[in-house]
């Protein structure tokens, strides 16, 4: 086995277990928005409601969707449009699947670069959620980080058409 072989081996297994611990965040903050949610509800009836409880909501859900996306993309979970795809040959399907890769690809790097700046906006402003005042510029770094990792899979796809990062 080559040394350039053992390298991108090393970097594909890294690159999963990247994916593998985000996925494993998106059901932490499932969990966490359910619990808090949950608990929020009975203290209510208790007459004291978490304070707070729509700040943690909102920002798990932001990191468990932002989480999400790169585990889906590894596994080719992502919703297509298969009835039209079928009906274009082999050479059709490969050209149309480079150019859809190809986009996403230039469109997360995009959307990666943004959250970095609007991330550094938000802690040169001291932006706090409401009612807790935790900082939130940290949150569209983690949504940065999901999609630069996103655009690896998505990469790590178009080298290896029909095979996916992580099996289901």
């Amino acid at each position: 086995m080559s040394v350039l072989s053992k390298i991108y081996q090393t970097y594909t297994a890294c690159l999963r277990n990247v994916v593998l611990t985000l996925a494993a965040i998106t059901g932490g903050g499932i969990i966490l928005m359910a619990a808090i949610t949950c608990s929020d509800v009975l203290m209510r009836l208790f007459g004291h409601p978490i304070v707070g409880i729509f700040d943690l909501v909102r920002i798990a859900g932001a990191v468990s969707m932002a989480a999400a996306l790169p585990y889906t993309t590894a596994v080719k979970g992502h919703v297509a449009i298969e009835y039209f795809f079928q009906k274009l040959g082999r050479k059709g399907r490969v050209i149309v699947d480079s150019l859809s890769r190809l986009t996403s690809i230039s469109f997360f790097i995009v959307l990666t670069f943004e959250a970095v700046r609007y991330g550094i906006k938000l802690r040169g402003t001291g932006e706090v959620t409401p009612t807790l005042q935790l900082s939130l510029f940290w949150v569209p770094w983690f949504i940065a980080l999901c999609t630069g990792v996103m655009v690896l899979v998505i990469f790590h796809n178009l080298l290896h058409p029909g095979k996916g990062l992580i099996k289901p």
